[in-house]
């Protein structure tokens, strides 16, 4: 990733891992059809059993239009239900069905085994240092202030 001499290509690489990395995910998840932003869903709405949709998409740090789309189709595939509050007929909240649930737990094997992948070769020490740098590319303002 890095030419000799010069300093690491830091944006480049990160955008070319989250490439491999949402690759690498929806092959080993096979024909489930759920995908990396399916599951990071699927994880939201299980410990959160009734979130709210501006909920999960906050959480998934998009939009309510966004994930109206993905929300649907996952809703279409019997993994989640879309269900309107009974206090505010306008909001809805969503919950995992079984299917949502067995889904899940492909998912956790799927990522452990991504993560053991990743880290292996990798210092915990190491590990803190790329989480750190992770949090603070995160941490971004989605509207940098002008120079």
């Amino acid at each position: 990733m890095t030419r000799r001499g010069a300093p690491p290509r830091l944006i480049f690489g990160l955008v070319a891992a989250e490439k491999s990395l949402r690759r690498w995910i929806e092959a080993r998840s096979g024909g489930r059809k759920v995908g990396a932003a399916g599951a990071g869903v699927l994880f939201h709405v299980a410990r959160h059993d009734g979130a709210l949709v501006s909920e999960v998409a906050a959480a998934l740090g998009g939009s309510v239009s966004g994930v109206s789309g993905l929300l649907s189709r996952l809703a279409a595939s019997g993994l989640l239900v879309k269900a309107t509050d009974p206090a505010d007929a306008r909001a809805v909240r969503l919950h995992l069905t079984d299917a949502g649930r067995e889904t899940l737990v492909d998912a956790r094997t799927i990522l452990a085994e991504l993560d053991d992948r990743l880290t292996a070769g990798f210092t915990p020490a190491e590990l803190r240092v790329v989480a750190r740098w992770l949090d603070q590319v995160r941490a971004l303002p989605a509207n940098p202030p002008d120079r």
